[in-house]
Formats: structure tokens, sequence, C-alpha cells
């Protein structure tokens, strides 16, 4: 082999090598950073892992806040027309939450099928419905209204 040739083929297989060990390193330091989105139908059928940081989004159900007395912890369901999940959250809800809204949450599921929401997010205005929210309730609805026709 032609020493020129080789000096490019070292070249290539190092600059190759390299490159794969980055995105090696990128993917593993990522791969904890990442919010996977479950609808609480989801959540609640057991596809959704257990003590690990997910995001879940719904309408909060009318009537099921619970605030306690003396802290921050607020209580609530988030349904998605299908299901409803429980959310635990300790902290300041946002001003534009409130019951028969939508709202994001992010956290982990317990292993009492609780999710233990470290952050809470609200819609910002009267139209806007979270895009992973607007599709989980329409899918949520395509299925009542099949298991209503089929029944």
């Amino acid at each position: 082999m032609h020493p020129v040739r080789r000096q490019r083929l070292i070249l290539v297989i190092f600059i190759v090598t390299l490159a794969s060990v980055t995105v090696g390193l990128l993917s593993y330091a990522l791969r904890e950073n990442i919010n996977l989105f479950y609808t609480p139908s989801k959540i609640v059928s057991g596809e959704a892992p257990q003590d690990t940081t997910i995001r879940a989004g719904g309408m909060v159900v009318e009537g099921s806040m619970a605030r306690a007395a003396d802290s921050l912890f607020v209580s609530f369901l988030v349904t998605d027309g299908a299901a409803n999940l429980e959310v635990h959250y300790t902290g300041i809800l946002p001003d534009l939450f409130a019951e028969g809204e939508a709202a994001v949450v992010t956290g982990q599921l317990n292993r009492q099928g609780v999710f233990e929401a470290s952050q809470v997010l609200a819609k910002h205005d009267e139209n806007y419905t979270p895009p992973e929210v607007a599709d989980a309730m329409k899918e949520a609805h395509e299925r009542m209204q099949a298991g209503e026709a089929g029944g």
C-alpha cells in the first residue's frame, strides 16, 4: 500500500473512531435528561416506567384539587378523558393553573401509582393546549367513540 494512502486510511479510521466515541459519550450523558411524555391512560395501564423522570399531561379534573392547610402540598387528578392520574406536588402552582384546564407535570411515578411532580406547567392563554395534551385528549376521545360504537 502506498504510504500516502495508508496515512489517509489511518486518518479516516481515527476520525470515525473519535466521532463514534463522541456520540456514545453524548448519548450516555443525555439519557438522564430525556423527559418522555405519557398520557394518564398509559401511566395507569402500567406502560410508564417507575422512578424515572417523565412528563404527563391532561386536563385537571374539576373538584379534584386538595391543598394542605399547613404547607405548599397539593394533590389533584389529571385526565385524558379515559383515565385519571393522581398527582402530588409541593410548591407554588403557576398563576394560570386551574381545575378544568390543561396542565403538564414533570416528575416520577412512585410504587403506589401516584405521580410525584417536581414541576407543574399550565396553559398560557384560553386558546392554548400543549400539543402532547391535545393529541392525548383526541386519541382518548376517539377510543371512547370506537368503544361506544362497538358495544
